[in-house]
C-alpha cells in the first residue's frame, strides 16, 4: 500500500499550493491522515494532520500554524494541505502519511506513507 503526494512546484515567497494525497489500496475512513516534510540532513518535521469523527480533530505544527490547513474529501478518499504565505524556510519534500493512530502518525511513526512532493519556494 502507497500513499500518493502531488501537488508540489516551485512558487515564490508569498505564494500558494495545494497538495493532495491519495490513496489507492486503503480507505482514509477511520484513520488519521498527516503531512510531514523533510530537507535533506534534517529530521522530519510533522506539518499537520485530521481525523475525521462527529468532530474533526486537526493537528498542526509550530513552525506552519495559520498558514496550512489541512482538510478532507471522504468521497474523493483524498486529503489536501492547503499552504499560504510560503516562505523559503517552507522548502521541503512533503509526504503524507495514514494511520488509525492520531498519535502515532503525528510521532511519525504511521502505517502507511507516500513517496513525497518538492515544494520549493524562492525568495
Amino acid at each position: 500500500v502507497q500513499l500518493q503526494a502531488s501537488g508540489g512546484g516551485s512558487v515564490q515567497s508569498g505564494g500558494s499550493l495545494r497538495l493532495s494525497c491519495t490513496a489507492s489500496d486503503i480507505t482514509f475512513d477511520g484513520r488519521a491522515v498527516g503531512w510531514f516534510r523533510q530537507v535533506a540532513g534534517k529530521e522530519r518535521e510533522f506539518v499537520a494532520s485530521i481525523r475525521r469523527g462527529e468532530v474533526n480533530i486537526y493537528y498542526y505544527g509550530d513552525s506552519v500554524k495559520g498558514r496550512v490547513t489541512i482538510s478532507r474529501d471522504n468521497a474523493q478518499n483524498t486529503v489536501y494541505l492547503q499552504m499560504n504565505s510560503l516562505k523559503p524556510e517552507d522548502t521541503a519534500v512533503y509526504s503524507c502519511a495514514a494511520d488509525v493512530s492520531q498519535r502515532e502518525l503525528r510521532k511519525g511513526a504511521a502505517s502507511y506513507w507516500g513517496q513525497g512532493t518538492q515544494v520549493t519556494v524562492s525568495s
